[in-house]
């Protein structure tokens, strides 16, 4: 065994490293980050990171609207309430841990457009600006 040699007899070198992009670890502002997906939207311009900020607003936008509305009817069962509550939560707390990943990408877009998704999300759903109702949501509120 040489010297340069750091792999152990019979076994396999480790593949290249072909592509390295870096991490950041602190806010910045650019269109070349990547949100949620591997290379996405990466280099691809403009106008595939303004959707992906559309994306980050949407979810933040349908958190509010999970937390807030009341989609249970009054005569369902205690049972199928109890699985229609259990599906809403399980997706408002996935879509709430996307927008989390989302938001560590550390780009400063994607952490605005995901505060504003929420901010908008609970005027239109949690605020009593469109409604006089104070009718509890299905779901208990998020907790922080």
């Amino acid at each position: 065994m040489n010297s340069g040699d750091n792999n152990m007899p019979g076994m396999a070198a480790p593949p290249p490293m072909h592509h390295k992009m870096m991490m950041h670890m602190s806010f910045f502002w650019g269109t070349h980050a990547e949100i949620l997906f591997r290379r996405w939207p990466g280099a691809r311009g403009g106008g595939a990171y303004a959707l992906a900020l559309v994306f980050v607003f949407t979810l933040a936008f349908l958190i509010e609207w999970l937390s807030h509305s009341r989609l249970i009817k009054e005569d369902s069962s205690a049972a199928a309430a109890g699985l229609i509550r259990t599906l809403l939560h399980t997706v408002r707390i996935g879509l709430g841990y996307l927008v989390m990943l989302a938001v560590m990408s550390f780009n400063v877009g994607v952490f605005l457009v995901a505060v504003g998704g929420h901010c908008l999300g609970f005027f239109f759903f949690g605020s009593r600006f469109f409604k006089q109702s104070t009718a509890a949501s299905d779901l208990p509120p998020l907790s922080c």
